[in-house]
Parts: C-alpha cells; structure tokens; sequence
C-alpha cells in the first residue's frame, strides 16, 4: 500500500498558466459588464458611465465586452466540461449540505475535482451566459436589433436583466467560497495547491492526480 503521508509532494498542480489567465480574463470582463451593465440598467447607476467614458462609449463597448467573455467562458467550459458532470455521490454531498455549512468535510463522500456546489453553479453560468448572448444579441440595437419585432426586444431585455442578476449572485458566491475556503485562491494565483488542501476538499481528485513514482 502507498505511504500518502510519506511521499506527497509539496504541491499539487491544479490549473495551468493558461487556463489561470483565461480565468482571469474571464473575471476582469465580468466586472466591466457588470459596471457598465449597471450603469444602462438604471438611472440612478449611470454614474458609473463616467468609468468608460461616458454613456456613449458605455453602450457601444458593452455588448464588445460580452462577446468577449463569452468566448473566454467557452473554452474553460470545454475544457473542464468533464469534470463538471453529475454523480451519485454528488447527489449525496448535497443531501449532507448541513455538514458542508458545518465544516464536517469527514462526513462527505470524497470530492473530484470539483464538488457539487460548484458543479451546479458552474452549469448555472454556463445557462445564465447563453441566454445572456442571445438576449444580448436581439436588443443589440447597433447590429441586430433592427431584425426584431418590439414585443421579442423587450422580452429580450428582461431575460438580459434576469440572467444578468443571477450571473452577479452566482459570482458573489463563487468569490465568497473561494475565500472561505482557506488555500483555494492560491490555486487560480500560483495554479498549486497543498497536498493537505487537496487531501481535505477534493480527496478523490487527490486519489486520481497523486501517483507516487516508488512503491513502498
């Protein structure tokens, strides 16, 4: 039987240099279209127009910015599609959420790469992001727009304004968790995390990544 303990490695690699930042060209768009979607939704927000140069140049990079994240989005969805998919023990670990709240991570069957909570909201950005393209593409008045009727561009508009709000929350979420859980923001800084790390939130990743090259 392999000796865990005794051989580990200092660090385990979870994410590359490459879908780090593709990650975080994701995040820094994010904000901009939520500042600047901020700012057309309401006129009490518009202030923050003045953050692209003005309400002109606000609604012209706006659906720029979108494209941009979407097809930024779609190839970390390609690529970690797999991982997100749906198993019997994720089933089980959301039955047990009260213990997940809890911090009783030895009451849970072992995580993969990524546990149910983020499996579900990983497919909840991916729905939130579609439905935000297409809405986005019928009330994209300097292109499309002119191709609707007015009754689809308004439905447009508030399917853009729903998905855009639950885009907003899941992301708080995201963040909070990645916060909370003390060691995961390394992992999306320096693509590493520590074996103890990965040992306690995703065991059954660290079953599968972790192959000692001696035997003992």
């Amino acid at each position: 039987m392999r000796n865990v303990d005794k051989h580990r490695p200092a660090v385990i690699h979870r994410y590359t240099a490459g879908e780090r930042t593709n990650h975080w060209i994701v995040a820094f768009t994010f904000v901009l279209l939520a500042l600047s979607g901020l700012a057309l939704f309401h006129p009490s927000m518009f202030w923050l127009s003045a953050l692209f140069g003005g309400g002109t140049w606000t609604r012209i990079l706006h659906p720029f910015l979108g494209v941009l994240m979407f097809v930024c989005f779609v190839v970390l969805a390609l690529r970690f599609w797999h991982h997100n998919l749906l198993t019997r023990s994720d089933a089980e670990w959301l039955r047990q959420v009260d213990d997940v709240v809890n911090n009783r991570e030895e009451n849970l069957p072992e995580v993969g790469r990524y546990n149910a909570g983020q499996k579900l909201l990983f497919f909840m950005m991916v729905g939130c992001l579609l439905f935000l393209l297409l809405s986005g593409i019928v009330i994209w008045r300097a292109y499309f727009a002119m191709y609707f009727p007015i009754g689809a561009i308004r439905l447009a508009a508030v399917v853009h304004a729903v998905c855009a709000w639950g885009l907003i929350c899941g992301i708080i979420v995201h963040i909070y968790a990645a916060v909370w859980v003390k060691g995961s923001v390394q992992a999306m800084t320096r693509g590493t995390v520590t074996p103890g790390w990965a040992w306690k939130h995703h065991r059954a990743w660290f079953r599968e990544t972790f192959r000692p090259s001696d035997k003992s």
